[in-house]
């Protein structure tokens, strides 16, 4: 084995650890509503967002990891780029590990593209940036939560109408069974787009490596990015089954208190949110996605009942993402540089 097909190998190795990590970083997302409504145990609610997560590959086109395998500009010439990926990913991985011990639910998805395109700019500065691909997904920063929390306030209400004569005992009875039904719709909407994150990594570490022409489509029916389908979906239902329970305590807990009809509205606005991201190709946050929900579904109750504090808290580490994201994985990329690593 050459020295730099051994980089791509462990750089796909890396590239799943972050997707094992991605998915009990974002775990939370998925589970959080349906956990903190009791609907299900913490146990039981991962390993139903694993399954999901897992069998979202048969669902959605890979839109997604196309946008993300083509922020920085690789044509298959320049074998640097590989460690531009391994320098984006590593940054990516320090920064999700990080906010998950401080438990907060950051986003994996603005961790890679940071990292990715720190480390792009760190090799050969603004010009290597697709920015359009940039640009569409920092517009989902704000729009995202902003979906979801619009979404989740008008199901939330229409809800509140249709149910306006049943008992409140018969209303928790029905949602608790409904839930089942929303977080499944969740977690397929958060394998969907998130596992095509790693995805566009391991596509634009191949393309590195000329190992894969740049025109190559991630399909099913091709052997040759099969593997790269599955190994994604299976690292991130791994990821799930982990959990991830610092944060479900923030997202399901501490934002705002759901009842099993509030879990309901809350996983439907989101999976709804995440299902028209993903059809369009654009990486979102699935932490943005359910905050905004969760807040829209506390919010018709009342604005006191929802927990600013934290909530701004999130905010702060949104914001931060990916400029940090995008400095640690610089940092790395000099540091390869310094050590004569792919030079």
């Amino acid at each position: 084995m050459t020295p730099l097909m051994f980089v791509v190998v462990s750089t796909v190795a890396v590239a799943l650890i972050f997707d094992i990590i991605n998915g009990f970083h974002d775990a939370a997302n998925s589970i959080a509503t349906v956990v903190s409504t009791r609907v299900l145990s913490p146990r039981v609610a991962v390993l139903w967002a694993a399954f999901f997560n897992f069998v979202a590959m048969f669902v959605f086109a890979p839109k997604v990891a196309d946008t993300i395998a083509k922020i920085v500009k690789i044509d298959g010439t320049d074998t640097v780029y590989v460690y531009v990926v391994l320098a984006g990913l590593l940054g990516a991985i320090i920064w999700d590990l990080l906010t998950w011990w401080l438990g907060l639910p950051t986003s994996s998805s603005h961790a890679l593209i940071g990292g990715v395109a720190g480390a792009g700019l760190a090799y050969k500065g603004m010009d290597v940036i697709r920015w359009e691909n940039i640009w569409k997904t920092v517009k989902f920063i704000p729009l995202a939560p902003l979906i979801g929390l619009v979404i989740g306030f008008v199901v939330m209400i229409g809800v509140y109408w249709l149910f306006r004569r049943w008992r409140p005992n018969e209303v928790d009875r029905f949602f608790r069974k409904g839930q089942l039904l929303s977080a499944a719709l969740y977690s397929l909407g958060h394998g969907g787009n998130d596992a095509q994150k790693t995805m566009g990594v391991i596509m634009a570490l191949l393309i590195a490596g000329g190992l894969m022409k740049p025109d190559t489509k991630l399909t099913l029916t091709n052997w040759n990015t099969l593997w790269i389908i599955l190994a994604c979906h299976a690292a991130m239902g791994l990821g799930t089954a982990f959990g991830g329970w610092r944060i479900v305590k923030t997202m399901g807990m501490k934002i705002t208190k759901l009842k099993p009809v509030g879990g309901f509205c809350a996983e439907t606005a989101g999976a709804t949110t995440l299902f028209m991201a993903t059809h369009m190709g654009i990486p979102v946050s699935t932490t943005h996605t359910i905050t905004g929900a969760i807040v829209g579904v506390g919010a018709t109750n009342k604005l006191s009942g929802i927990k600013w504090g934290v909530a701004e808290r999130i905010v702060w580490a949104w914001l931060f993402t990916i400029p940090a994201s995008g400095l640690v994985a610089a940092g790395c990329f000099y540091v390869m540089k310094a050590l004569h690593i792919g030079f």
